[in-house]
């Protein structure tokens, strides 16, 4: 298993002749910067071909939460009052809800306001209006989202972008946890914002930026 890199680490491995069956591999362990991030998120905001998929893709980018853990969010477990997300888990107990809690950044809360000014109902934060353009899905009441179509949509928003090459919403959460660390956040906050539990855990999500690292070895070494 590749270490998690940089879009600009990946490039030139592929110059310098990987394989193909590694490009695969590679771009699964990509991270963003959080320039690349707010360029993403832009893009998104103009591609994207229903009103929930921005707010969803700016959730998982401020939040580092996983797939399933979006799907499972409920309008209530955002506290716009208290500046605080629930996370609704599934992994810390096999077979067992519990939840952590997040603060709520300030340019999250300007997409989730927008957003619940349109939101079609129901309990859950990401969900379709029950009248969806070419879709053969009767609904009668907005649901969530299933692990399928939300997997459909990051990849049909970003398919005709430069942002192709990111594999999917778990690209997010490398990101979110890379620059958490690359920006000295204590790793007992990245631990309780993100969930993370073992030290394996840790030693495979947390991975500071190359420019970071030579900062770093510059200022030991002068």
């Amino acid at each position: 298993m590749h270490p998690f890199q940089t879009w600009e680490e990946i490039e030139r491995q592929i110059q310098n002749g990987v394989s193909e069956l590694e490009h695969e591999d590679l771009w699964e362990c990509l991270y963003l910067s959080m320039e690349q991030i707010e360029k993403l998120l832009k893009d998104v905001e103009r591609l994207a071909s229903f009103p929930f998929v921005y707010p969803m893709f700016c959730f998982a980018a401020y939040t580092g939460a996983r797939r399933s853990e979006m799907i499972r969010s409920q309008v209530r477990d955002i506290d716009f009052e208290n500046k605080v997300i629930t996370i609704r888990e599934k992994k810390r107990v096999r077979g067992k809800l519990s939840t952590r809690r997040i603060p709520l950044s300030q340019p999250l809360e300007r997409v989730l306001r927008l957003w619940f000014k349109n939101h079609p109902g129901g309990p859950h934060t990401f969900c379709h209006h029950l009248k969806v353009a070419r879709s053969i899905t009767k609904r009668t009441e907005p649901i969530a989202l299933t692990p399928d179509e939300a997997a459909h949509h990051f990849k049909h928003t970003l398919s005709e972008s430069e942002w192709k090459v990111v594999r999917g919403w778990h690209c997010l959460r490398h990101s979110f946890i890379s620059n958490c660390a690359s920006k000295g956040i204590d790793q007992r906050m990245i631990d309780e914002w993100v969930g993370h539990t073992t030290e394996a855990m840790r030693r495979r999500y947390r991975h500071l930026f190359p420019s970071s690292q030579k900062d770093a070895m510059q200022m030991l070494f002068k």
